[in-house]
């Protein structure tokens, strides 16, 4: 998979099947569409190309800040990557973007991508004031010789629709389950192990301090049972907190695991941790004994759910 960041950087020396959209998190509604556009690209002997866009237009068009993103845009080109695409195109996303009027960046697409088939889910719009919906686009491949496909994105089992937008909501209830389910696997964050202030350590229980992606979305504060994965793809059983730390009168949000049977310096090192389970909410306790009490039964848990995940697994 080749990773471009910029539409005009590309030079494709044989036709494509193009999607575009954010695919924030790349759950299973997009996995769906990817998976099929990928089926025909090689039945087709094209190209599978996805063009997506950084920052997220909302973060343009409606100002919107704090932590927004499921994943990075390497993240993001990476998942798309293992299923299959041949180019991701992280192009950025700007006033002149937005101003583009649809017909253009159309025929910017048939230059640089060699544009073959477009594949859109059924409310897309792009360009000026979303005047390239599917309608525009059906008379645009007319006109210029490219095919255009219109699919429905996929709900569960319940009918929800799989949105990122929900995912997100999921993730600040503390939901993991819920999230994990329309992911299609585990949500993961990654960051530094940073030096905190070593309280962990102290009262027997040493945590990983990550420095996650500002930008990220965080669960909801509490104590989340998961996979630690080191660089060198070693995986530990780990129970993660997030939070301010209340028995210490913390004020500042952080993201702290605990791996278990693990003795090692990580500091430095870049660790992910994907979230299985929320084991409980965020608490203060009266003193230290009542939290190393509370630590210890946290650990225990998260190892007895995590162990019954190998055996399913």
């Amino acid at each position: 998979m080749k990773h471009l960041y910029q539409l005009t950087d590309a030079a494709l020396d044989r036709p494509s099947v193009v999607t575009i959209g954010v695919f924030d998190g790349v759950h299973r509604g997009h996995q769906a569409l990817i998976e099929k556009l990928v089926q025909e690209a090689r039945r087709a002997q094209r190209l599978a190309v996805v063009l997506t866009f950084f920052p997220h237009p909302d973060r343009v068009i409606r100002g919107l800040t704090g932590r927004y993103y499921l994943s990075s845009p390497d993240q993001r080109a990476q998942q798309l990557g293992e299923l299959g695409v041949d180019l991701v195109i992280t192009h950025p996303f700007n006033e002149q973007v937005r101003q583009m009027r649809a017909s253009m960046f159309v025929d910017q697409m048939i230059e640089h991508l060699k544009l073959g088939e477009l594949w859109v889910g059924m409310d897309f719009a792009m360009g000026y004031r979303r005047e390239g919906n599917v309608t525009f686009l059906l008379r645009e491949g007319l006109e210029k010789g490219f095919i255009v496909t219109a699919i429905d994105l996929i709900a569960d089992e319940q009918q929800t629709k799989i949105s990122s937008t929900a995912i997100r909501d999921a993730l600040l209830a503390g939901n993991i389950t819920q999230a994990n389910e329309w992911l299609g696997r585990r949500y993961e964050v990654s960051g530094e192990v940073v030096h905190g202030q070593a309280r962990g350590r102290t009262i027997g229980f040493p945590t990983a301090n990550l420095q996650v992606w500002e930008e990220q979305v965080i669960p909801a504060n509490g104590v989340y049972a998961g996979w630690a994965i080191l660089p060198n793809g070693d995986r530990y059983m780990a129970v993660t907190n997030i939070g301010t730390r209340p028995t210490f009168q913390g004020v500042e949000v952080t993201v702290e695991a605990h791996l278990l049977h693990f003795d090692g310096d990580l500091y430095g090192q870049i660790l992910r941790f994907q979230f299985e389970e929320r084991l409980r909410g965020e608490q203060r306790f009266n003193g230290i004994e009542a939290l190393i009490t509370q630590i210890r039964a946290d650990a225990a848990m998260g190892e007895q759910l995590l162990s019954k995940t190998i055996t399913r697994s």
